[in-house]
Formats: structure tokens, C-alpha cells, sequence
């Protein structure tokens, strides 16, 4: 089994193909792209920002502003954090199935699609037929939940949601099922590290890495005060944390005996 030789932080090289998240190969794609982590994340920020208020000022939303603003900052500031955590992982000597199993087989795509299509079938199936009623799921719950009335997308744009407010809306939650798929891919494989693949190096690196993906993750707590009432979407996120939490705990207390 190879190992890859450990690229030193700071260094100027593009990555790679194959060394880099979906979503990096993309932006880097484009012309005059910069992934410089700040510069990124305000561009991001000041363009969904920009035009959420603009939808909102259109469309006489300004219900929506506060949970969307939530929403863009968490995507915002998971995009900094993705970033920090590949290029941070590109530094470690490894070996080279460790990359390719997290950077090369694109499966946080494929667990972001699949977050992507429960959300859609729950906002717009689930949510209009059930509506009201307390799901199994709230029984799980610490505190117990009063489940809202009407829909979510109802909630926010009305009984009739404006075609560009509800394009924006799916835009920013792609962008977060995206970064939910990517922590818990990175939580995986990093488990899997420890079982399978580690030979005693860079533990110390490693373990900062899975404790840099557990606040990676952390970030969608800050979602948690707009799903109170919709225990479905509570449970998804809160679990989505916890589980993250808790492989990437494995694969922290499993590097201890490494050293």
C-alpha cells in the first residue's frame, strides 16, 4: 500500500486531481476562482446575502430573512471549514487509499443528493399531508414538541411562494445538505483510517482533523432554534451532529492507542 508524501502547509501547488472535495474541483474550475478561504466565504456571504434581501424586498418576505440568514451563515462558514479541513488533510502523510477513499470516490456527493431528495420529499410531500401531527420520531426528544400547523414552505413564503424565492431557498439548502454529506463522509473515512490503515505517523494531525470535522458539524447546531417545531428536520440535523460526533470520537480515542 503506498503512501503519499506529505505536501507542507503554505505550499503553492495546486492539488492534484482526485485531492480535492466535488465542490473545490468546481469552483477552482472557474475562471479567475479563488479558494483562499476569507475571500471565499465573503463572496459567498455577499452574494446569497445581496440576494436574499432582494427577493425579501421583492416579494414583501421579510418572515423568511431571519432562518435564511441563519441558513447562508452556516453553508458560509461550513465552506471555510470544508476547505480548511481538505487543505489541512492534503498536508499528512498518508496512505494513498486514505485520499482516495476521501477525496477520489465523490461519495459526499452522493450522501448530499441523497440528504438532498429526503429533504424535497419532506417539505413538499411529508409536511402538506402531516402537517400538525407529532411524528414517531418526536417520542426521541428531550423536550416535548408542538408540531407546526402548516408546512414549512408555506411558513416562510405563503400560500403561493414566489418561483425565484423557493430557486434560492433550494439553492442554499443543496448548499448545505452538500457540507452534511462531506462531514459525515469525512467522519467515515476517517474511522476507517484508524481500523484499517493507520501505521502510528501523523496521529497528532489526524486527530485535530476529526476534531476540526466534529465543529465542522457543529455549525448546523445553529439551525436547531428554527426546527423546534418540525421534529422531523430536528431529529435529521441534531443526529446528523451526534453521529459525527460520535465516529469521529471512535476515530480519535482509537488513534490514542497509536501513540
Amino acid at each position: 500500500m503506498g503512501t503519499r508524501t506529505a505536501r507542507h502547509p503554505g505550499e503553492t501547488e495546486e492539488p492534484a486531481f482526485g485531492e480535492t472535495w466535488v465542490y473545490e474541483s468546481i469552483v477552482s474550475a472557474l475562471p479567475g476562482a479563488n479558494l483562499a478561504g476569507a475571500p471565499a466565504v465573503a463572496l459567498q456571504l455577499g452574494v446569497f446575502l445581496g440576494a436574499m434581501v432582494i427577493v425579501a424586498a421583492a416579494y414583501g418576505l421579510w418572515q423568511a430573512v431571519v432562518p435564511g440568514v441563519a441558513a447562508v451563515a452556516v453553508a458560509a462558514v461550513g465552506s471555510y471549514l470544508m476547505l480548511r479541513l481538505s487543505e489541512a488533510s492534503r498536508t499528512a502523510a498518508a496512505p494513498s487509499r486514505y485520499y482516495r477513499l476521501l477525496f477520489g470516490s465523490s461519495i459526499e456527493v452522493v450522501l448530499a443528493v441523497l440528504a438532498f431528495i429526503a429533504l424535497l420529499t419532506h417539505l413538499f410531500v411529508y409536511e402538506p399531508q402531516f402537517a400538525g401531527e407529532a411524528p414517531p420520531l418526536a417520542a426521541i426528544l428531550p423536550l416535548p414538541v408542538e408540531p407546526a400547523t402548516e408546512p414549512l414552505v408555506t411558513a416562510l413564503f405563503g400560500e403561493e411562494p414566489p418561483v425565484v424565492a423557493v430557486y434560492l431557498t433550494l439553492l442554499v439548502l443543496w448548499d448545505l445538505c452538500y457540507r452534511i454529506g462531506t462531514s459525515w463522509w469525512a467522519a467515515v473515512v476517517s474511522l476507517y483510517r484508524e481500523l484499517r490503515l493507520s501505521d502510528g505517523t501523523e496521529t497528532a494531525t489526524f486527530r485535530r482533523l476529526d476534531v476540526l470535522n466534529v465543529g465542522f458539524a457543529a455549525t448546523q447546531t445553529l439551525l436547531l432554534p428554527f426546527l423546534f417545531d418540525r421534529p422531523v428536520l430536528l431529529v435529521a440535523v441534531g443526529g446528523h451532529v451526534g453521529a459525527v460526533v460520535v465516529v469521529s470520537g471512535a476515530a480519535v480515542l482509537l488513534s490514542l492507542r497509536n501513540d
